[in-house]
């Protein structure tokens, strides 16, 4: 029995790190990972600085190269490494994907501090501003400034990493969201608002076709139904399509993950699934088959050309359901539902709902969990018989060449289709309040985490400001000899600036870094939380500059106050206690 029960308590102890791992958001993930970072480095910096210089320099050198090797191991197994299936979410591939994109940023980290010392040395050639600055960064007589100004740099550059970090998984989710929209929905719908559809859609459909511009147009027929099975009931928006033309417009027949789209037209083949063919998932991946067939009718003495005489008429149309509907009714591929329309018939009891049997031919999965949840997709003859649409249509959906660039098709088909009754509409104006949210939130996130460099820059001004009260010898030495204000200010306006550039150079770059490996190695995310099966990341080189100008420019009006503070020293006030 122990033997049994430790790996069950193993299950649970992973179950419950999958919990407590996908309770804190992705936001908590990104706090726990720039903490540990943090205080990594903290532990390093006090560390090294016990160290003599020429240790210092050869212990950095080795976790260089062990942070290389390790980039490299890391991310080879983790590109190698199997990619599960279905909501299967396992940790330790995780550990490795996350691992690798570590190594990498600790290696850039490592990098940097190892490429400073020649940096200085160019910056003290230059010319007697720069040379003067670079030897108060160097100095290491005051351990408390120096202290300062490591924090200062650290602070600058954990807050641009956070900022870089934080708006790259913003848009990556942002951009994930449009791509799903747009596979799903299309560019351009021609509809109305008129009761009973669309007359005369043929001539509209040929007339959009013809627009420059349009990769592709198809009819639908959609409304709103009742679907129910054998053991629960939900809503659906039933949606008739030509599997012909729907292909061109939206990914409906891509995003199949069980059954097949030409199961909508062979219902023979749908009604009798041979036992090899998959229904369905499991919850790790794996494929759930049909299997054989029990016929109670067969018999011994039946002639076998009369089996298909005494089958039972159980030949249905076929429907293509999303994931979360086939969750929500308990249907697998073959199964049968039963389809309840708005509106009824008039019968002798009165208005009777109008009902129709289907058979599920496929399951989708598109991403979107408002998709998933309520769409149902049939042959468009079928819907229009079933929503009494008379030959009608409800709507004609149309794909565009670009679909950045759909305001000036939208335009040439308005005047195209020469219809008044008719309105036309692009994916911009149908989600337009879910994209202005979207953008409103990561300016939001941006101004909110430039506030952590605008503190960070405090630490700037006490260390320059302390460095004024402590050098005010030599500067008033220096201004003694003849140096002007402009210098004194230039000097410590470059002081500052060096402090806050390497740490906009190391926080950008290491968001760089950690943002690239977190795309490339693919780090999954629980589906059950998030409904996304990888962490979307975006890197965007425009985003990245305008962190780094916003950091760098912080960093200037922080140095403003204190080098004016040294430039107006008076020589006599600075040497008056020598």
């Amino acid at each position: 029995m122990k033997g049994h029960d430790a790996p069950n308590r193993a299950a649970e102890g992973q179950n419950l790190a999958f919990k407590l791992w996908g309770a804190i958001g992705i936001y908590g993930r990104i706090a726990l990972v720039v903490l540990a970072a943090a205080l990594v480095l903290w532990a390093a910096a006090i560390g090294l600085r016990r160290l003599g210089r020429a240790r210092r320099r050869s212990l950095v050198i080795g976790l260089t190269g062990v942070m290389l090797v390790g980039a490299l191991g890391l991310g080879t197994w983790s590109l190698r490494m199997s990619e599960p299936g279905g909501s299967y979410f396992v940790l330790w591939h995780q550990i490795v994907r996350v691992g690798a994109a570590l190594c990498a940023t600790l290696f850039v980290v490592a990098a940097i501090l190892l490429a400073l010392p020649w940096v200085f040395n160019w910056l003290e050639s230059r010319s007697f501003t720069p040379f003067i600055a670079v030897r108060h960064v160097r100095s290491q007589k005051s351990g408390f400034l120096t202290v300062i100004s490591i924090l200062s740099t650290g602070g600058v550059a954990l807050s641009s990493l956070a900022l870089c970090a934080v708006v790259s998984i913003m848009g990556g989710f942002g951009a994930d969201l449009k791509k799903k929209i747009l596979g799903n929905n299309a560019h351009i719908r021609i509809d109305t608002d008129r009761v009973g559809g669309i007359d005369d859609w043929e001539k509209v459909l040929r007339d959009v076709r013809l627009v420059k511009g349009v990769a592709g147009a198809t009819p639908v027929a959609g409304g709103e139904a009742m679907a129910s099975s054998s053991s629960n009931t939900a809503g659906v928006i039933i949606r008739g399509i030509d599997p012909s033309s729907i292909g061109h417009v939206i990914d409906l027949l891509q995003n199949v993950e069980v059954g097949r789209a030409s199961y909508l037209t062979d219902t023979a083949g749908l009604a009798d699934l041979p036992p090899d063919e998959p229904i369905g998932l499991g919850p790790g991946g794996e494929r759930y088959l049909k299997g054989p067939k029990l016929r109670p009718w067969r018999s011994k003495d039946l002639d076998p050309s009369l089996e298909e005489v005494v089958r039972p008429p159980d030949v249905y149309p076929g429907l293509i359901i999303g994931r979360e509907l086939a969750k929500t009714l308990h249907v697998y591929v073959g199964d049968e539902v039963r389809l309840v329309a708005p509106l009824g018939d008039l019968g002798p009891m009165g208005v009777m709902p109008r009902t129709k049997r289907f058979r599920i031919a496929a399951i989708f999965y598109s991403g979107m969990y408002e998709y998933d949840a309520s769409y149902a997709y049939a042959l468009i003859d079928v819907s229009r018989e079933f929503l009494d649409l008379n030959g009608r249509v409800t709507a004609v959906d149309i794909k565009v060449d670009e679909a950045e660039n759909v305001d000036p098709v939208r335009a040439t088909v308005t005047s195209a289709i020469e219809r008044s009754d008719l309105r036309v509409r692009d994916w911009k104006e149908t989600n337009k309040n879910l994209f202005s949210a979207l953008k409103l939130e990561k300016i939001a996130v941006f101004v909110i985490l430039s506030l952590a460099i605008a503190v960070a820059s405090f630490c700037i001004i006490c260390t320059l400001l302390l460095m004024v009260t402590e050098k005010s010898k030599e500067i008033a030495i220096l201004k003694a000899l003849g140096t002007s204000d402009r210098a004194i200010r230039g000097i410590f306006m470059t002081e500052g600036l060096m402090i806050g550039g390497i740490g906009t150079v190391l926080g950008v770059l290491t968001g760089l870094v950690l943002c690239l490996g977190l795309k490339g190695f693919g780090v999954r995310l629980d589906p059950d939380i998030y409904y996304v099966n990888r962490l979307p990341v975006e890197v965007n080189p425009v985003d990245y500059v305008f962190v780094a100008l916003s950091a760098i420019l912080i960093t200037i009006l922080a140095t403003v106050y204190p080098a004016v503070a040294a430039s107006r020293l008076r020589p006599v006030d600075g040497i008056r206690y020598e």
